[in-house]
């Protein structure tokens, strides 16, 4: 397959966006990739399904245990409304994602997941899209916003929602497809 060479990290915390998480991980291991949630807690994390709690997925690599993402090919950063608000607020999971940026290795984003890119100073300059009511945030933080289903910038690949996921698994799959040849 495309991608069995990649291992990918998906950084998240309880409060998830579920199909955030669960389909470009799905798309990402048929394609051959190893996948870890990387957290900063241990155990399980509990998912948002929508409007409510979802199920609780098994935490593979604790955040402190693997803080700087050096054993990673890519990263997945799944949106929701809190996983997002507390990785950015957290030092290992800002330093964790800074890695992926600074060694040029792909990152995935969907939905509300820029908020920690936003606050790890990583989205200046970059073309990106996000949820609707982020994209304000993305702007000041000097991001070039579209309003697109998936847009991607060099090893960024970045989309709205839900709804985006196919085009953005699609791409995702793409890019770390030829990050994974170099």
């Amino acid at each position: 397959m495309k991608l069995s060479n990649l291992k990918v990290a998906i950084l998240a915390t309880d409060g998830f966006e579920e199909v955030e998480l669960t389909k470009p991980r799905k798309a990402l291991q048929d394609a051959g990739a190893t996948v870890h949630i990387v957290s900063p807690k241990s155990g399980k994390i509990k998912a948002w399904a929508t409007d409510k709690w979802g199920d609780e997925y098994k935490v593979d690599v604790v955040l402190d245990e693997e803080t700087d993402g050096g054993n990673y090919d890519a990263l997945l950063l799944p949106g929701g409304l809190m996983s997002p608000d507390a990785l950015r607020i957290n030092g290992s999971a800002l330093a964790f994602v800074d890695h992926f940026a600074r060694e040029d290795k792909p990152i995935a984003v969907i939905c509300h997941g820029s908020q920690t890119m936003i606050t790890a100073g990583l989205v200046k300059g970059k073309k990106m899209t996000a949820f609707k009511a982020i994209r304000t945030d993305l702007m000041n933080a000097g991001a070039n916003v579209v309003d697109e289903a998936v847009v991607v910038d060099g090893n960024l690949i970045s989309s709205r929602n839900p709804d985006d996921i196919p085009a953005f698994n699609e791409k995702m799959i793409e890019v770390f497809a030829k990050s994974a040849v170099n």
